[in-house]
């Protein structure tokens, strides 16, 4: 007879058996049920948990012993925080290693996910790169209009050259100083930009003598020359056509040049653009399946440390739930035996506390 027994025998009549199944069904605590192992699953590798858990004393795997505890705690003067205490301590012991093997297994997989989230960022980026050069449009480079206007140019300061020649010929049969003249005239090919093209441009008199002087001089000498053998209206007339190619003629020459030189510019940069849509997608995509690949080798990795850990963090649940369950049972024999204590005599408490 144990010594739960033995403390409900006092309370027992003789003639009466039916009481004391009444009062052990009322103390009788299920033990909680725990999860059973899944044994229809497919074979997966998991690592070891590696952990030696510390036996148990025979007080805490034997429950009948464990009733007698919380039977003699309730008997006594003594409270049940000590033996809880003791209860959650040698759990404690056991459930320290597996939370350790926990936190070691989510490190492991928080690092394997941050090295697949870099890969699936890598990926992203990638595909973005891909996109963004298909939507990318050659730009138009008006190529055949810039080549006619500068061809127009040249043809228009040639024109003016032979004028100026044809001119002077009479004066001065030596064609170097029709050149002279007509170089002369065309300074304003050597400025950065005519005052005609600016706007929002303060004009002042010694910018508008430095392009004005040099046209306004070769157009007189022009001017002079031609009053020798044509009349004054036509000698006029020649004057203003020639000062205003010498002013707007050169800046037109080169403005066409640096239109030529932006649509070669734009031309190059559509055929690199055209390689670059031949040939970089391929690299990018062989790229993208490689980073495709490492990620689920990662994964591949990543899941058996999932499995353990699923398999320590329900052992630690297991633990964690039994210790409870003993903890209810040892409370229950307690507080039952401590709400009887002052209905037992001096001598069956001794009796009991005495038992073997």
């Amino acid at each position: 007879m144990t010594l739960l027994n033995r403390f409900f025998s006092l309370f027992r009549p003789s003639s009466s058996p039916a009481l004391l199944n009444s009062v052990e069904s009322t103390n009788a605590i299920e033990s909680p049920a725990l999860p059973e192992p899944v044994n229809n699953q497919p074979p997966v590798y998991v690592p070891d948990l590696d952990v030696t858990l510390e036996p148990l004393p025979n007080w805490l795997t034997d429950e009948e012993t464990l009733r007698d505890e919380g039977v003699l705690f309730g008997l006594s003067d003594a409270g049940p925080d000590e033996k809880i205490a003791a209860i959650q301590s040698y759990f404690g012991q056991q459930t320290a290693p597996l939370a350790s093997m926990i936190e070691l297994y989510t490190d492991e997989i928080n690092t394997l996910e941050e090295q697949i989230e870099k890969f699936e960022n890598q990926i992203t980026k990638l595909r973005s790169r891909i996109d963004q050069l298909y939507d990318q449009q050659p730009a138009t480079a008006n190529l055949v209009r810039t080549l006619a206007g500068l061809g127009l140019s040249l043809l228009m300061c040639i024109g003016n050259f032979y004028l100026i020649d044809e001119t002077l010929r009479p004066a001065f049969s030596n064609q170097w100083i029709a050149i002279g003249v007509f170089l002369a005239g065309m300074f304003n090919l050597f400025g950065p930009m005519s005052f005609f093209y600016e706007e929002d441009t303060r004009l002042t008199g010694r910018r508008l003598l430095a392009e004005v002087s040099l046209p306004l001089a070769s157009a007189g000498f022009i001017f002079a020359q031609a009053l020798q053998t044509q009349s004054v209206g036509m000698a006029s007339a020649l004057f203003v056509f020639v000062f205003v190619l010498f002013l707007l003629a050169g800046k037109l020459l080169l403005s066409m040049l640096t239109s030529l030189r932006n649509d070669l510019s734009l031309l190059q940069a559509n055929r690199r653009l055209m390689g670059q849509k031949q040939q970089q997608p391929p690299v990018w995509e062989r790229q993208i399946e490689q980073f495709h690949r490492d990620a689920a080798a990662l994964r591949t990795q990543r899941q058996p440390i999932l499995m353990a850990r699923t398999l320590a963090q329900a052992k630690l649940t297991r633990l964690n739930v039994r210790r409870d369950g003993l903890v209810n049972l040892f409370l229950s024999e307690f507080e039952l035996a401590r709400s009887l204590r002052d209905r037992l005599t001096e001598q069956q408490r001794n009796v009991l506390m005495n038992y073997e």
